[in-house]
């Protein structure tokens, strides 16, 4: 039986807001979202939709900003990336979350997909995309538990940055302390 859930955060400028619905189905997860966002004082809006299998790895991805054209990668759930046409992208290797920068959704994909002890750690690669250039690279990241199911501790491998992230039962974000919160 399929789970739906929506949810919404707001940026903690109280700028930028997204609207997120997640369908947990038989044979697939499918988030679909809108985020309008101001970024370096570029205002625009995004709609993204992430296609994971039941394990929580990435199949398909596709983000538009609003009047531009759409990115489309897809991925074989073990680390391998291709662009729309098919054509390998072995420059995102080894990447099997994706990451983007203006929303908290995409840390509920490596939480939901790892399993986590208390003080357990797993380092993964991400496809990262930085918006609001669309810039596409990889970013080393680390999540550290510190409470099972609640709160875990975000640290990009490659910069000083970290947060301890608070999440609900279901993996969503409900505080990202300096950049998200769940509203709803």
């Amino acid at each position: 039986m399929a789970t739906n859930l929506v949810a919404r955060w707001r940026d903690w400028s109280g700028d930028g807001l997204e609207h997120l619905e997640l369908r947990e189905g038989a044979d697939a997860i499918v988030a679909k979202s809108v985020v309008i966002a101001t970024v370096e004082r570029e205002a625009f809006a995004v709609q993204y939709r992430i296609e994971c299998d039941l394990e929580w790895r990435v199949r398909k991805f596709e983000i538009q900003k609003i009047g531009e054209r759409a990115l489309r990668l897809a991925s074989d759930g073990a680390g391998n990336w291709f662009d729309e046409s098919g054509v390998s992208l072995p420059n995102l290797a080894g990447a099997i979350d994706i990451d983007i920068s203006i929303t908290p959704f995409t840390n509920t994909l490596p939480i939901r997909r790892l399993s986590f002890a208390a003080g357990q750690s797993h380092e993964i690669v991400a496809v990262y995309l930085q918006l609001p250039g669309l810039t596409v690279t990889t970013d080393r990241q680390r999540y550290t538990c510190i409470q099972p199911g609640k709160l875990f501790k975000y640290e990009s491998i490659d910069s000083d940055f970290t947060r301890d992230v608070e999440v609900d039962d279901r993996g969503l974000v409900v505080n990202y302390p300096g950049l998200f919160r769940r509203l709803l």
